[in-house]
């Protein structure tokens, strides 16, 4: 009896720990993983939250590197939205990005659809042209597009900055990848119910390609938001400019050299839209690219 209760006071007793192995116990597994992503999301944060922070402060606190919020945060608002007309910039760029990427979207099925499951003379030449695109850059084609477009008569007009972005090699070589991972056997059971290609397309094949269409929607989105180059040399009218170049003009406003607070403030507001995008958008995003692992 009495090693018996021995044995139950020892093992009543706390385990004593050294100092390494309670560390080790209290850490994660993985630590330095997490210390890095740590890092990372302050690297990446920091120019985030200074751009928040100098939104609301006057030149002076710029100057003097104040890391506390300043008072100007409506007044500068009201700078940027009303007096600026920055709604009126971020409602064209809206309605650009949209009708650019949707249709991007809309002409790239159609030419995946036909370049695979269409046969026609030279098919695979017209599909090298379009690897050919991918390897030029946008500078290349740049003055010979203006000249075409004052040619025609499209200069200050919306028509300029659409149809020629309606074209995309990229989508085009996502679609045609994706819809060549599809069973054959699909296309083969559709023929024989007596659908046409249009039904196969909107029954079977987009029901198969939200993913794709998802993340291509939010890549053409946030170029088409971000566009400046072509919007600035195309269009005259400042009613008619994309967010992008109106913000170009806050750098100096009501007689200041440089007014940080209004245009970091223009960036937040501006930066709201293609966030929003990517949030209602993200599932399909992160799953088109992860088509190829799934399968």
């Amino acid at each position: 009896m009495t090693s018996v209760a021995k044995q139950t006071n020892r093992a009543a007793e706390p385990v004593r720990l050294s100092l390494s192995e309670r560390l080790r116990l209290a850490l994660p597994k993985r630590w330095y993983a997490h210390l890095i992503l740590i890092v990372a999301v302050i690297i990446v944060g920091a120019p985030l939250f200074l751009a928040m922070l100098i939104a609301t402060q006057t030149n002076e606190q710029v100057f003097t590197g104040s890391l506390l919020p300043g008072d100007q945060f409506w007044n500068h608002f009201d700078v940027v939205w009303n007096r600026r007309g920055l709604w009126r910039f971020m409602l064209n760029t809206a309605f650009l990005a949209i009708v650019i990427a949707v249709g991007k979207v809309v002409i790239s099925l159609l030419a995946g659809l036909g370049l695979v499951y269409f046969r026609f003379p030279g098919k695979w030449l017209v599909f090298g042209f379009i690897l050919l695109t991918l390897m030029l850059p946008g500078d290349v084609t740049f003055i010979a597009l203006f000249r075409l477009i004052a040619d025609i008569g499209w200069g200050n007009t919306y028509a300029a900055l659409i149809f020629p972005a309606m074209a995309s090699a990229t989508s085009v070589f996502v679609f045609r990848q994706h819809f060549m991972s599809i069973p054959p056997d699909m296309s083969e059971a559709a023929q024989l119910d007596g659908a046409n290609p249009l039904q196969f397309l909107f029954r079977i094949l987009i029901p198969m390609s939200w993913n794709a269409i998802g993340a291509l929607l939010v890549i053409m989105f946030l170029a088409s938001w971000n566009s400046y180059l072509w919007p600035l040399t195309v269009i005259r009218d400042v009613e008619r400019q994309v967010v992008q170049v109106g913000l170009a003009q806050f750098v100096a406003i009501e007689g200041e050299a440089s007014a940080f607070g209004p245009s970091m403030m223009g960036v937040i507001i501006a930066s709201i839209p293609p966030v929003l995008v990517f949030i209602l958008l993200q599932e399909q995003f992160m799953s088109g690219f992860a088509l190829t692992r799934k399968r």
